[in-house]
């Protein structure tokens, strides 16, 4: 099968692409873009992968759904497109980066930035339908996706991951905390941000974690 994927993923991910599970995904997928709008666009839906190799990961942020509203979503978990509102969640996210570190937020959402600087923004589930959250949970992605994480944690030393919530945190709970740094809190969105996601200092920690390691830091 030809999944469009950036090369070093697809090398890594290889097992997966043959696996009935996701030969099974993929027909879903391809017959769900036909007949119902469908984000993030069909292109790009392995964004996360393709902006982030894999030789290039310093920090993972796992996400759970892509956004359902029109013109949000484009392959990067909290991210959204240039001169979209920010959603809630991502509002939250520039907030405690400006308390934790005392940058102010961008002009935009779109957190491509991120990931060209090793960040992956990964949700658990690639794509849903418009107006429909969870709509492509149980369908095969999530396998998928912790096959990703999988791999990174095994092949790679002195990683960052971020759980933001018991979502991320349950889908994270493998992950060797001897040979990587995990930073968990409560989920940035305004149910719950007020219970543990301002104040987690996760953004200067990273930062810490990564210099303490000769890693170059990110620029949030």
């Amino acid at each position: 099968m030809d999944v469009q994927i950036e090369d070093s993923w697809k090398t890594q991910l290889a097992p997966e692409f043959e696996k009935d599970y996701f030969q099974k995904l993929t027909e879903f997928i391809k017959a769900e873009y036909s007949q119902a709008t469908i984000y993030p666009p069909g292109k790009l839906i392995f964004n996360a992968f393709n902006l982030c190799s894999f030789d290039k990961v310093k920090v993972v942020v796992i996400g759970q759904d892509p956004y359902h509203g029109p013109g949000q979503a484009h392959g990067l978990s909290f991210s959204v497109n240039d001169g979209v509102r920010f959603p809630p969640s991502l509002n939250n996210i520039f907030k405690e980066i400006k308390a934790d570190l005392g940058i102010d937020p961008p002009a935009s959402g779109n957190l491509t930035r991120w990931a060209e600087q090793g960040v992956l923004l990964l949700n658990a589930t690639l794509t849903v339908r418009a107006s429909q959250a969870g709509s492509h949970q149980n369908k095969g992605w999530e396998q998928f996706t912790d096959a990703a994480i999988k791999r990174l944690a095994e092949e790679k030393e002195n990683l960052v991951f971020i759980l933001w919530g018991s979502y991320a945190q349950k889908k994270g709970a493998f992950i060797d905390r001897n040979k990587h740094l995990v930073l968990a809190s409560a989920h940035p969105s305004p149910l719950s941000a007020f219970n543990g996601f301002f104040g987690n200092g996760h953004f200067s920690k990273t930062n810490e974690y990564l210099k303490a390691h000769n890693i170059e830091e990110i620029k949030w």
